[in-house]
């Protein structure tokens, strides 16, 4: 198996399985004082710090979670919470339709319980405009969640400019930066973010851990109750094993981070080159956009046929979110930039990590073309 799909997860790192395996045999839970307690916790502020110092942050703004999903979730409806709980009312929410879905999910819910949400338009790759931010921007906005890099498209924010648009009408500023650590710099203080979400999961950490960035002097308050861990922020007996391990992968993927983007560079652009030539094939990605993504449409092909014949070759790609694989739908984020539905459908998504070789990228561009002739004979 050619495995493409480094956008949906990222193969668990050695280096996070050895960590892992040292920090699941300690017995103690970090919240203990006793020895074995205490020998837990050095582990889980060891993978803190690690994480970070990958983000350029003091260790106590980082809230360790499950992930991009609970993190992006907690944000919205945690601060959207205290502005209501100040103003007495709804308030105003900014974000994109080419948001993951646990952004556009509670951005929905938000909307049925009486909060103005503004949906920004996203230009043909998925980028956008500071200017409609700030035409966008009202005097109750009171957050406004748009993504780094985007994970299907692998468009690029200039979150430094939107962030200060924001900020600087007195609303919070969230970024769901889940794509960017490994492959792309990440510096929060320079972004100038209120909020982070990231996934351990996304580069080579263990699924199922996460991160939450939340800026000194920013309010958030819990959406579970129990217990006084992460600061009361998010209570519940911490993944001591997973949160060392993510930190530990983590620093290996930063250290490795420029050879990293430079070879995914050259994979992505080697591969567009090589399927360039299947009838009717368009490119949806950005060219200067993230290297880890390749998104095309192959006109005429359903995308389920495509992905199912690239799994006989022996290729893992995907059509979109793995969080929305299976639901039949097309693509939010391509039918937002302007894809017609049935296009959507006929989509594809390759995304390439440090491990990917070119003979395994040109492997799949031959796969792919055998896989559009079969697509479209079924069809």
């Amino acid at each position: 198996m050619i495995y493409l799909d480094y956008a949906a997860t990222h193969p668990l790192r050695p280096e996070a399985l050895s960590a892992y395996a040292r920090a699941a045999a300690l017995p103690g839970n970090p919240a203990s004082v006793h020895a074995a307690g205490q020998a837990a916790r050095e582990l889980l502020e060891e993978g803190r710090a690690r994480l970070a110092a990958a983000f350029r942050v003091d260790p106590r703004t980082v809230v360790v979670n499950s992930g991009g999903t609970e993190g992006d979730n907690h944000v919205l409806l945690g601060v959207t919470r205290a502005w209501h709980g100040a103003h007495g009312r709804p308030g105003h929410l900014i974000t994109t339709p080419t948001e993951h879905s646990a952004v556009l999910a509670p951005a929905r819910w938000l909307a049925e319980q009486g909060w103005a949400v503004t949906f920004l338009t996203p230009d043909a790759h998925g980028r956008y405009d500071p200017e409609d931010l700030r035409g966008a921007l009202r005097d109750n906005t009171a957050l406004v969640s748009i993504h780094h890099a985007n994970n299907e498209l692998g468009s690029v924010q200039d979150t430094a400019t939107l962030a200060a648009l924001a900020r600087g009408r007195g609303a919070a500023y969230h970024v769901d930066a889940v794509q960017a650590p490994g492959v792309l710099p990440v510096d929060l203080p320079a972004w100038g973010v209120d909020y982070a979400t990231f996934s351990a999961h996304k580069w080579g950490g263990p699924r199922g851990v996460g991160a939450l960035y939340v800026r000194r002097g920013m309010v958030l308050p819990p959406v579970t109750l129990g217990g006084g861990q992460e600061g009361g922020v998010r209570p519940g007996t911490q993944d001591t094993a997973g949160v060392y391990a993510a930190g530990v992968a983590l620093s290996v993927a930063e250290a490795e981070r420029e050879a990293t983007f430079a070879h995914l560079s050259g994979l992505r652009d080697r591969f567009v080159q090589a399927v360039a030539a299947v009838p009717g094939l368009t490119f949806n990605h950005p060219p200067d956009g993230s290297p880890k993504v390749v998104n095309m449409t192959v006109p005429g092909a359903d995308g389920e046929a495509l992905l199912m014949n690239l799994d006989m070759l022996g290729i893992a790609a995907s059509a979109g979110s793995a969080c929305s694989a299976g639901t039949m739908q097309p693509s939010h984020v391509l039918t937002a930039i302007g894809l017609s539905e049935a296009d959507a459908r006929s989509s594809l998504r390759f995304s390439f990590g440090a491990a990917t070789t070119e003979a395994e990228v040109d492997e799949a561009a031959r796969a792919l073309t055998q896989a559009a002739q079969w697509s479209r004979a079924q069809g």
